[in-house]
């Protein structure tokens, strides 16, 4: 038989086990919490994607981002004037180069809008169809998310491209129209558009 000190060591050990089991299971969310926290992670992300969408179909943005042979310019996106298309890379034809008009700053005296490295997005990045319509939420995010279509940016390499990126940048300093007005700007200040970019990625690029 046992003694008595053994058994109050089995009875305390026993507790002891069981208080760890009990801390354990208290410290572990519960896979409903997990659930929990994943709807709202990607509620929150999908919230962030639409904010980010409001600004890329801006006509600052997705003048470039056509889905035809040719640039837009306008805010209601009217075909280039001048019959400029896209070229081979999409940096206008000998003669019509983008770079002829389009030089490293605005021409506010002129009304031609500049900024570096001035060209058209890739076609794999058309953010319209060929009817010059915008696409959906759902269809552009798919396109910024593909790194076989978006030149193989990852989540933070998509965060440093709308950070950074001078063509991205100029969207909220876009100069002056040949009348003297000023051009739009996008719904978001640019601060604002890589915050929300920031925590569509952070989320994990969640699309509608």
């Amino acid at each position: 038989m046992l003694s008595v000190r053994a058994k109050a060591l089995r009875t305390s050990l026993f507790l002891l086990v069981a208080l760890l089991v009990w801390v354990v299971a208290l410290s572990r969310p519960s896979e409903q919490t997990r659930r929990n926290k994943s709807t709202a992670g990607r509620a929150e992300g999908l919230a962030a994607w639409q904010k980010v969408y409001s600004v890329l179909t801006h006509p600052r943005c997705i003048n470039c981002h056509t889905a035809t042979n040719y640039p837009q310019q306008g805010d209601d996106r009217h075909r280039h004037f001048a019959n400029v298309v896209r070229g081979p890379e999409g940096q206008g034809v000998p003669g019509l180069n983008c770079a002829t008009c389009h030089q490293t700053a605005n021409a506010d005296s002129t009304g031609v809008p500049g900024a570096q490295g001035w060209h058209l997005a890739p076609l794999s990045m058309a953010w319209q169809d060929r009817d010059d319509r915008v696409l959906s939420s759902a269809a552009v995010c798919r396109a910024v998310t593909d790194r076989s279509k978006n030149e193989n940016l990852d989540g933070p390499g998509l965060l440093k491209h709308h950070a950074e990126a001078e063509l991205v940048r100029w969207a909220w300093t876009p100069g002056r129209r040949i009348d003297g007005t000023t051009r739009t700007t996008p719904p978001l200040s640019h601060a604002e558009f890589v915050e929300a970019t920031r925590r569509w990625v952070e989320a994990g690029r969640p699309c509608p």
